[in-house]
C-alpha cells in the first residue's frame, strides 16, 4: 500500500499524464511532418521558430496561471486546460499557413503552461505521505522518460495507416481522455490562502518566493546545469552521429535512447536512497555527473563511448529533476504550491531558453569540441553556484522575529493570528484589517505574506 499507485486519485491522475504525454509525443512527429510539408527545406527554421514559441509561453505564461491557480477549483481549472490543449492541438490539421502553426503552438503551450505545473502541485495534496510522494516524483520521471524513447516509434507505426493529421486528431483525443478521467475524480479542496489582494502580487508571488528561498536557488542553478547537458544531448546528437561519425538514423535512435535509459535508471533506484536521506547531496552528484559526462564528450568517442557518455548525462540529469518536487513541496504551504510549481515551471524552461542556442551556436561555429568544453564549464559552474547558494544546514524548522505590523488579508487563526471574533468577521477564513504584535517563534519557514525574507543565520 506505501506505493502511489494503490491510491485511486493518483493512479487516475497518473494515467491522465501518461496518456496526454503519449498524445504530444506523437503529435511532436506530426508537427515536424507539418513543418516540412509547408516550408520545404525551411522546416527546420520553422520548428525553431515554433520551439522558441513554446519556451515562451511556459516562461511568460505559467506565473500568470500560477499566480491565481489558489482562486480557482483544481478540477475544472484542470479540465478547462485540456480542453484547451485539445482545441489547440486539434486546429493543426487545417492549418494552411506557417504563421497559423506559430499561432496554435503559442497557445497550445499556454494552456501547457497552466496545466502542467497545476497539476504537479495537486499530487502532495492527493499524497501526503512523504514516501509515496517520492515514488510518485519517480514514476513522474519515468514517464518522460518512457515518452521520450516510446512516442517516436508509435508514430512510425501508425504513419504506417495514416496520414500525420490523424496523428493531431489522436492527440486531441488523449487532452479529452485526460480531461475524463480528472472529471472522474474528486481532489481535496483548496485550504485558505493568505496573501494579499492585487494583480501584480500575485502574478509575481511564485517567482519572488522562489528567488527568496536559498534552496529553490540552488534548484535553479542545478536547473540550468540540467538544459545546458540536455540541449547538448537534445541539439547536437544528430550532428554528432551522422557527420562525426557517419552514423545511421538508427545510430541516432540509439544515442537519445542511451540519455533516456540513465534517466529512468535513476529514477528507478533514487526513491529507496531518499527515504532515508536528504536530497542536497544527490542533486548537487547530479551536477557533478553531468559535468564529467561533458567532459568525457571531449575526448570525441566513437559511438560506444557516445552511449555511454548520454548515459551519465541522463543520470546525472535524473538525480536533479527526480528529488526537485521536494524541495518545491517544502518551499510553500498547501495554496502557495500551484505558484511555486508555476515559477519553477518558467524559470527552468527561461534556463532551456538560452541553453538550445548556446549549445547550436557552439556545436555549428566551434566545433562539437568546443560545445562539450563550454557546456561542462556551464554545468561546473552552475554546480558551484547552487553549492553556495543552498547552504547544507537546511532544515524545515527556523527561529525568527517578526516586527510589529498591521495589514489586510484573508486568513484562519494560526499561529500568527490569534485575536477575539466579532459577529461582522463571519466565519473563517475572513478578510480584515487586523495588527501583528512584535513575537519571536519558531516554526516551519516558508515565503509568505507573514515572512518576506529568509531568515539569516
Amino acid at each position: 500500500m506505501a506505493h502511489p499507485l494503490s491510491d485511486r486519485t493518483y493512479r487516475r491522475l497518473f494515467t491522465a499524464q501518461i496518456v496526454a504525454l503519449v498524445g504530444t509525443g506523437v503529435s511532436t512527429v506530426a508537427l515536424a511532418l507539418l513543418a516540412y510539408d509547408l516550408a520545404g527545406e525551411n522546416a527546420g527554421v520553422v520548428l525553431g521558430i515554433a520551439l522558441t514559441l513554446k519556451m515562451a509561453a511556459y516562461v511568460g505564461i505559467a506565473p500568470v496561471v500560477g499566480g491565481f491557480a489558489h482562486k480557482l477549483p483544481r478540477r475544472r481549472l484542470l479540465i478547462a486546460l485540456d480542453i484547451g490543449r485539445a482545441a489547440s492541438v486539434g486546429c493543426l490539421p487545417f492549418v494552411t499557413q506557417i504563421w497559423q502553426i506559430y499561432l496554435l503552438i503559442f497557445v497550445l503551450n499556454a494552456f501547457s503552461a497552466g496545466f502542467t505545473p497545476t497539476f504537479q502541485a495537486t499530487i502532495p495534496d492527493v499524497l501526503p505521505d512523504e514516501s509515496r510522494y517520492t515514488r510518485a516524483l519517480s514514476l513522474s520521471r519515468l514517464a518522460y522518460d518512457l515518452e521520450n524513447l516510446l512516442s517516436p516509434s508509435l508514430a512510425a507505426v501508425a504513419l504506417v495507416l495514416l496520414s500525420f493529421d490523424a496523428l493531431f486528431a489522436a492527440n486531441a483525443v488523449a487532452f479529452l481522455i485526460s480531461a475524463l478521467l480528472i472529471y472522474a475524480i474528486r481532489l481535496p479542496s483548496a485550504k485558505p490562502h493568505q496573501r494579499e489582494r492585487g494583480v501584480w502580487h500575485n502574478i509575481s508571488f511564485g517567482v519572488r518566493a522562489y528567488l527568496k528561498t536559498p534552496r529553490l536557488r540552488g534548484l535553479l542553478a542545478l536547473s540550468f546545469a540540467v538544459a545546458a547537458a540536455g540541449a547538448m544531448v537534445i541539439v547536437n546528437t544528430v550532428v554528432y552521429v551522422r557527420n562525426n561519425l557517419g552514423g545511421t538514423e538508427s545510430d541516432t535512435a540509439l544515442a537519445f535512447a542511451a540519455a533516456g535509459a540513465g534517466s529512468m535508471v535513476v529514477a528507478l533506484l533514487l526513491p529507496r536512497l531518499l527515504d532515508r536521506l536528504p536530497c542536497r547531496p544527490f542533486m548537487l552528484a547530479g551536477g557533478v555527473v553531468l559535468t564529467a559526462g561533458l567532459l568525457l564528450g571531449i575526448a570525441g568517442p566513437g559511438l560506444g563511448g557516445l552511449l555511454l557518455v548520454w548515459f551519465i548525462l541522463g543520470a546525472g540529469s535524473s538525480l536533479i529533476q527526480t528529488p526537485a518536487g521536494h524541495l518545491l513541496k517544502r518551499s510553500a504551504h498547501d495554496t502557495d504550491r500551484p505558484a511555486i510549481y508555476a515559477a519553477q515551471f518558467a524559470l527552468s524552461h527561461a534556463c532551456w531558453l538560452v541553453a538550445y542556442p548556446l549549445a547550436g551556436w557552439v556545436g555549428a561555429k566551434l566545433g562539437l569540441t568546443a560545445a562539450f568544453a563550454i557546456l561542462a564549464a556551464v554545468t561546473l559552474t552552475s554546480t558551484a553556484a547552487a553549492l553556495v547558494l543552498w547552504p547544507a544546514r537546511d532544515p524545515d524548522e527556523l527561529e525568527h522575529a517578526h516586527e510589529t505590523s498591521e495589514h489586510a488579508h484573508m486568513h484562519v487563526h494560526d499561529e500568527h493570528h490569534d485575536h477575539e471574533h466579532h459577529s461582522r468577521e463571519g466565519p473563517e477564513p475572513h478578510y480584515h484589517p487586523h495588527r501583528h504584535a512584535p513575537v519571536r517563534h519558531k516554526h516551519a519557514y516558508v515565503i509568505d505574506l507573514h515572512h518576506q525574507v529568509w531568515p539569516s543565520r
